[in-house]
């Protein structure tokens, strides 16, 4: 049924919510979102604190320094 639907199954101990079963599809899938947002929220950061370069000044410096 997980598999059909990529929902997960919840198992509860006791009425409350003990363990999630989910499908590895389902599973990769979240853990690639959480990456993605961790990202973001990191180049948020780095906004913030002025830890960011002017592209254009960026692939200039890459270019002499690989002489391309």
């Amino acid at each position: 049924m997980c598999h059909r639907t990529e929902e997960p199954i919840y198992i509860t101990k006791n009425g409350y919510g003990d363990m999630v079963i989910m499908s590895m599809e389902s599973y990769e899938s979240t853990i690639r979102r959480y990456a993605m947002y961790r990202d973001l929220e990191m180049s948020e950061r780095q906004i913030e604190t002025g830890q960011v370069i002017d592209a254009r000044m960026a692939l200039r410096e890459t270019r002499a320094k690989y002489g391309l």
